[in-house]
């Protein structure tokens, strides 16, 4: 056992010895002086791990967390790739939010990159995930690097890699960045000079907003009244702007939550889709009467809508957005294909079909989504929509509010709203109620388990209805390679399916749900709203207890 404790102790100074940051340098020399192993048994267990998501952890000291060291390391092993991929010499865009930490990872990759013998260019300023996308592909660079971890509590951060195409990556590219990284033995043989990479200016910011002209129809109506929160992210300056350029009114700001803070103060997560993110918005929406409430979270890369009900205010689900903004592109004339995560509603292929538009499903994440080929429309049930796939091949939050906020002043000169076009999709393609149940973990063996346990023993029916397929996703299928999830379709009417999968950015397993519910006359609407969040409730209480949660 002192053995053991020994050797921890050896690790740890060797990599407090080439620490580049005095602030993780000092948190780590204190758990040394400390003798707190167990702390340093947690950070110093492997090397956080660079997969299709880039890296996403906690902040802090060790090869476990995300710091300086680590992103030097994880820059260097792509700039590597970028070599062996014959782009020596090639430029690298570095874009960064408003996080902890973000600004002196942006910089250091930059650096790296310069050393390695590419060209690298810095975003002016913490700006939204969907500029940097933009501009790989607008400066002709062979990668792009975001650092952020969009709606992630405000202790982690990121590193996102894009390649030459203005995709994110995916398998193979990412396990041989990660084989390039583990080459790395020591950052003295990192070359990391203290200038040589371009630092931007707005031309870049200029560019994109001119872009999002080609996402709105001209002449189109502009009247709509928003309420907009940043949930103190980088969203608020790129937003207005790009509503002013195109002449809607400008958005009613939550002051609590406009300018970024990487505390995140009034949130417990900063996600619209976590519970409590929205209620200043909706105070504020209460103040002011708005026609809808849209947010961004922090990177803006996500896109949330509220819209009056009751008396008070509701969240769109990330699929009814997804299919209101499908209509529009439908009823604008869009075409190509439309594409969503196997996640996702099945709406949009009802959507699609009607109007004679080709249409895909692909595995969860824009990844993939991005990937489509002739992709016109991609979306995300995870408030994540790409409108504008010649622009941003990735989801992005500021074109897809610009979308929405045309729809909903186009519905608005009519007299109508985002719930009446809701309910013409409900009425000519049945009610597709969506629900999820997330459960957040502090120990990933739990979802583990969970996986294992239903891997073991499918259930057999949920809400009583017969289970008349159960697939295990990690096999693959005909249209999609494996990945870690499961899929559940029930007998009946109702065309219920459900998916299960641990999420790939956050310490949750996921479960998504989907009820089909038959409408044939505007009277029918109340009660199958009714009818199917009853069933996805029993759905949700049956897969509890089969998952052992």
């Amino acid at each position: 056992m002192q053995e053991v404790q020994d050797d921890l102790i050896t690790r740890a100074r060797a990599w407090l010895a080439e620490d580049p940051d005095p602030q993780t340098a000092a948190e780590l020399a204190e758990l040394i002086e400390a003798g707190d192993t167990a702390e340093l048994a947690d950070r110093f267990s492997g090397m956080l791990q660079f997969g299709t998501a880039g890296l996403r952890g906690e902040l802090g000291a060790g090869p476990m967390r995300m710091n300086r060291a680590v992103v030097i390391r994880a820059a260097a092993g792509l700039a590597a790739y970028l070599k062996a991929q014959g782009h020596a010499g090639g430029l690298v865009v570095v874009g960064y939010d408003a996080r902890y930490k973000s600004a002196d990872f942006a910089r250091d990759t930059a650096a790296v990159m310069t050393g390695a013998g590419l060209r690298a260019a810095v975003l002016p300023r913490p700006l939204p995930t969907p500029v940097l996308a933009y501009a790989i592909r607008h400066l002709g660079a062979v990668a792009g690097v975001e650092v952020t971890a969009s709606h992630n509590p405000p202790r982690d951060n990121g590193y996102k890699v894009y390649l030459g195409d203005g995709s994110q990556i995916v398998s193979p590219a990412d396990a041989e960045i990660a084989a390039e990284i583990e080459r790395i033995t020591t950052l003295d043989s990192v070359p990391r000079p203290e200038s040589g990479w371009e630092d931007l200016g707005d031309e870049v910011l200029e560019a994109y907003l001119a872009r999002t002209d080609a996402v709105l129809t001209p002449g189109s109506p502009r009247g709509v009244r928003t309420v907009y929160t940043a949930m103190h992210g980088v969203g608020k300056d790129v937003v207005t702007a790009a509503f002013a350029r195109h002449g809607f009114p400008t958005p009613v700001l939550v002051a609590e939550q406009a300018e970024p803070d990487p505390a995140f103060p009034t949130v417990a997560f900063p996600n619209p889709e976590e519970p409590g993110a929205m209620d200043l918005s909706f105070a504020k929406a209460a103040e002011v009467n708005p026609d809808i409430v849209i947010a961004n979270d922090p990177d803006a890369d996500r896109c949330a809508v509220a819209v009056p009900d009751d008396g008070g205010w509701r969240m769109l689900r990330g699929d009814e957005v997804g299919a209101l903004l499908a209509a529009h592109l439908v009823h604008k004339g869009a075409r190509g294909v439309f594409a969503e995560s196997i996640v996702s509603s099945s709406l949009l292929g009802r959507i699609a079909d009607a109007a004679g538009l080709p249409y895909e499903e692909t595995l969860t994440g824009f990844k993939w989504i991005s990937r489509v080929e002739g992709l016109r429309y991609g979306y995300e049930e995870a408030l994540g929509y790409c409108v504008d796939p010649e622009g941003v091949r990735d989801k992005d939050g500021i074109t897809a509010a610009l979308l929405i906020a045309e729809l909903a002043s186009e519905l608005k000169e009519q007299g109508r709203t985002l719930n009446d076009l809701l309910d013409d999709l409900a009425m000519a393609h049945g009610l597709h109620a969506t629900d999820q149940l997330s459960v957040r973990v502090s120990d990933l063996s739990v979802i583990a388990s969970a996986m294992a346990a239903l891997r073991a023993q499918p259930p057999t029916s949920l809400a009583g209805l017969r289970v008349t397929s159960a697939e295990d996703l990690s096999r693959g299928t005909e249209s999609l390679p494996p990945t870690d999830g499961l899929r559940y379709y029930l007998e009946g009417d109702h065309k219920a399916r459900v998916i299960v999968r641990p999420s790939g950015t956050e310490p949750k397993l996921k479960c998504y749900l989907e009820v089909v519910v038959p409408v044939s006359e505007p009277c029918d609407l109340t009660p199958a709203r009714t009818r199917g969040q009853e069933i996805l409730d029993a759905i949700k209480k049956d897969l509890s207890a089969a998952a052992g949660l």
